[in-house]
């Protein structure tokens, strides 16, 4: 089906959609992730945003059980180059090497057997992303797209299969709504606070701001308790709690925009352990007394390299974000900078001279992407038991 994708500033490109037909609108932002996708479309910091993958091929490997990093999809639209659409599904799995073993469902897969391969996908991509009306076009120069993002920044979008005058569809993209000054935690936090891990280790408060099933999981590996509130709980709901630390999540929009947030959190620094990823980051860094400032085009992949200021070692992280704290707003508050982006030399890390407290501007579970920085929720539960006594 015929479809229309167009930026703000009016640059365009005629596409198709595999999906159906729709009209949505959203920041466009590339993603440089090779795999992944099904992680990257259920990730909730990805509200608001129509998200580009600069990997050519797409959706070769279907829709897989288990790996959902939230209940929906997103994302407000997916594009590629192109769709692939016929996964290997476990029939033609067990076909392609007959095994009279039942499939495996767990991780740690033999990649020299197809049959346990595959034996996880449920669906295709484009009938997922149908199913929560998502539209996902193809036919489009992706690099074209991404070199033009990188020159002139991120901005809104539209993808339409209806409004196919140019000039019409153009002025519903400017109206639309972008993402600066945008709360949308409101729109992805939990309603009421749940228990997502019981179990006699630390007691982990986490404040879902947006935050992803691979940080819980991650959590939980460690062994311990893992309760769940709702972004905008206040300071005495997770003191009440008897938590030994908290975990302040990733998620969407304008950190400037959460100032009740920071507020609380402001109100947390010292009286309880706090580790704050991705967006937690950039809510601790105001909560110091720092501002967030929007980046050109953000970053959003899983091959984006940090420094450790300390050791000096290099580390590839998953990133997906489009502000950062300022770091001259830092240097006269008690607090050291632990990892720079090599990129572009922003701020990817830092932690309290005084206080238990550190943070991160990248995602150490990945999902996708590398696991070089898994250590760091070490680090965190570390400084619960430290604290703890």
């Amino acid at each position: 089906m015929k479809a229309l994708l167009m930026l703000e500033d009016g640059f365009y490109t005629k596409c198709e959609s595999f999906t159906g037909e729709g009209e949505i609108f959203g920041e466009l932002v590339f993603n440089t992730s090779l795999t992944g996708y099904q992680e990257i479309i259920t990730d909730p910091s990805y509200r608001g945003q129509i998200v580009m993958m600069t990997n050519t091929m797409i959706g070769n490997y279907g829709i897989r059980e288990g790996e959902d990093e939230s209940t929906r999809i997103h994302t407000e639209g997916f594009v590629v180059r192109e769709y692939s659409g016929e996964p290997l599904d476990y029939e033609q799995a067990e076909r392609l090497a007959p095994s009279s073993k039942p499939p495996s469902f767990k991780r740690g897969l033999n990649f020299n057997d197809p049959l346990t391969l595959h034996s996880k996908i449920t669906t295709n991509l484009a009938s997922y992303l149908k199913t929560q009306n998502v539209l996902g076009v193809e036919g489009v120069d992706t690099r074209m797209f991404t070199k033009h993002i990188r020159e002139q920044g991120a901005m809104k979008a539209g993808i339409t299969t209806e409004t196919m005058n140019r000039d019409e569809f153009l002025r519903k993209v400017k109206a639309s709504p972008g993402i600066v000054g945008r709360d949308l935690v409101t729109e992805v936090t939990t309603t009421n606070a749940y228990l997502y891990n019981d179990s006699d280790g630390p007691r982990i408060a986490v404040l879902d701001c947006g935050i992803k099933e691979s940080s819980l999981r991650e959590l939980a590996r460690r062994e311990c308790r893992v309760e769940v509130f709702p972004a905008y709980s206040d300071k005495s709901d997770i003191l009440n709690s008897k938590a030994d630390g908290l975990l302040i999540s990733n998620g969407p929009g304008d950190p400037a925009a959460l100032k009740t947030i920071v507020k609380t959190v402001e109100n947390l620094i010292g009286k309880v352990p706090i580790f704050g990823i991705c967006l937690g980051h950039q809510i601790i860094g105001q909560a110091l007394g720092a501002k967030t400032f929007k980046l050109k085009f953000g970053h959003h992949g899983g091959n984006h390299p940090v420094r450790d200021e300390k050791t000096k070692k290099g580390y590839i992280t998953t990133q997906n974000h489009g502000f950062a704290v300022d770091t001259e707003d830092l240097k006269t508050r008690d607090v050291e900078i632990t990892f720079i982006n090599l990129n572009d030399f922003t701020l990817e890390g830092m932690k309290h001279k005084k206080y238990p407290l550190f943070s991160v501007q990248f995602h150490p579970e990945a999902a996708p992407g590398p696991h070089d920085t898994l250590f760091i929720f070490d680090e965190f539960i570390k400084m619960v038991k430290d604290f703890k006594g």
